[in-house]
């Protein structure tokens, strides 16, 4: 399964470079013939015991799919940018690209580097690969990005240090290097952008995003330091929990988004949400699909506890939560993508924060959601974090906080570029949902090495291409220009993936969509 993984990404970087061939090019192809070989170095350090922190287990490193999601979308950003002639995003797409070359290098230099006997084979093309890549930095970003990047490496070390020290078994290496690397990335640029508040780049939602992702990542390492010292169950410790959420809600980040959008955050978001009668009619829909989620969840646990020989809820239980949010998406990518970008990043920081509340048992209502949640664990929850809801909103999400809106004048790309923002919508939303019901329903033919079934991911394709369908009937903004074969490629390598990955698929498969619908 790994070789075979490993494969298909090699076919999605080269399919991308044939279409976007330049100077990075050839670093992203050194880049992954080393991660593929140093990946199984983490693969024995794993297996061993040898790694320096507690990795999730039943699952191999995924250094090399994860290797690559970085530098690409950098690549076909770049590229993007570069041919609607926005210069200073091409310029950001540059520096996407070298910071996701450099980290992945990283990773792979601690892998070789904690492995003994020091593996001569991998150093040599460790070297090589890290060879390349500085060479073409060093001749592609100025000192001030050369600078940005290394800032990224230097909060990339430190988070991942203290994250998977305090959080152990909830990340593989890939997926570690994606997460936190993202957040690093958030991070910097957040920094940046309060520094050079005067410029006046950038959109008031753009920084809605940064500051809540690094508001919540804040929020938790506070809480984890506090709690190593006071019991977090008691009523005391939960008072203290939410005045001290009020305090730094209130106190810290309202004034850093007050001086980043130069206007009251509430106001401003008040005014947002209730502009049209439109984003009205949205919010009330998804107040009662919300609704609906939450009701799911209690009826679960409701035949639970009739039932007591069933312990957990089956795969098809969990795809119910899927169809949700392909109905919570799909409107909100046809009618107002903006109000969409919003509710995203406001329902992320209410995930993470329930999640806080769940883990340190927080009153009146921590306990409650550690019984609730239960119910829907899965293999891949190993750790003391329940991540996999988060996932999926990431997975949903990410193709439409990532998606170039400055690169894109009248609001959508051409060709296949059009489908970007439904990635998650496709590749999460339909065919990870459909290869899983069909697969394990009527699924006799398994792909050699996995659990998967031909039937599933033949039906997931066939689902996909279904729904790109429907989305040119209702969607009068996607025009995908005669690039169905192109469309019909990536939908195909991205569903074989899932077939094939121990990596969490609602994050990676939406972001390799992007990468190949970009490309």
């Amino acid at each position: 399964p790994v070789l075979v993984e490993s494969l298909l990404v090699f076919i999605i970087v080269l399919s991308v470079h044939a279409a976007v061939w330049d100077r990075f090019s050839w670093c992203t192809v050194a880049l992954a013939v080393q991660a593929f070989y140093v990946q199984f170095k983490w693969d024995r350090l794993l297996q061993l015991g040898g790694a320096v922190f507690q990795f999730r287990g039943a699952a191999n490193s995924g250094l090399l799919p994860a290797s690559m999601v970085i530098p690409l979308l950098g690549v076909v950003m770049k590229e993007r940018c570069r041919a609607a002639g926005i210069v200073y995003f091409e310029r950001f797409g540059v520096v996407v690209a070298s910071t996701g070359m450099l980290l992945a290098l990283f990773l792979s230099i601690l892998a070789v580097g904690i492995t003994k006997p020091v593996p001569t084979n991998t150093c040599i093309l460790t070297g090589i690969a890290g060879s390349v890549i500085i060479y073409t930095m060093k001749h592609s970003l100025t000192v001030s990005e050369v600078i940005e990047v290394l800032e990224v490496l230097l909060i990339f070390v430190y988070l991942s240090m203290i994250l998977l020290y305090l959080l152990p078994r909830c990340f593989t290496p890939g997926e570690a290097l994606l997460v936190l690397g993202g957040v690093s990335f958030v991070l910097n640029q957040l920094i940046k952008r309060s520094l050079n508040v005067i410029e006046g780049r950038g959109d008031p939602i753009d920084f809605f995003l940064l500051v809540a992702v690094v508001g919540v990542v804040l929020l938790g390492l506070f809480f984890t330091v506090l709690f190593i010292f006071l019991d977090s169950g008691t009523w005391i410790s939960s008072m203290f929990f939410h005045m001290m959420t009020a305090v730094l809600g209130l106190g810290v980040i309202m004034p850093w988004l007050y001086r980043l959008i130069q206007r009251n955050p509430l106001f401003w978001l008040l005014q947002f949400l209730f502009q049209t009668q439109t984003r009205l009619y949205l919010l009330v829909y998804w107040t009662f699909l919300a609704a609906s989620a939450c009701g799911v969840v209690f009826y679960q646990n409701a035949k639970r506890s009739s039932e007591s020989k069933k312990h957990q809820a089956s795969t098809i239980t969990r795809k119910y939560f899927h169809f949700i949010v392909v109905a919570t998406y799909v409107p909100g990518l046809i009618y107002d993508r903006q109000l969409l970008y919003i509710a995203a990043v406001l329902c992320l920081a209410v995930f993470i924060f329930l999640e806080y509340v769940r883990y340190f048992r927080i009153k009146p209502f921590g306990q409650t959601l550690r019984h609730l949640l239960s119910l829907f664990l899965d293999e891949r929850d190993s750790g003391p974090l329940i991540l996999t809801h988060i996932y999926l909103l990431l997975g949903m999400s990410l193709p439409v906080w990532l998606f170039p809106r400055s690169c894109a004048p009248k609001g959508t790309l051409p060709g296949a570029g059009a489908l970007v923002p439904y990635s998650g919508v496709l590749a999460v939303g339909v065919g990870d949902t459909i290869a899983s019901v069909f697969g394990s329903t009527m699924g006799e033919i398994k792909w050699p090495g996995t659990k998967k079934t031909f039937e599933g991911t033949m039906t997931a394709i066939f689902a996909q291409i279904i729904a790109v369908a429907l989305i040119l009937i209702f969607d009068s903004s996607v025009n995908l220009n005669s690039s169905y074969a192109w469309i019909l490629a990536s939908v195909s390598l991205v569903s074989l993936l899932e077939a094939y990955t121990t990596q969490i698929d609602n994050l990676l498969l939406p972001l390799y969509l992007q990468i190949m619908l970009m490309a």
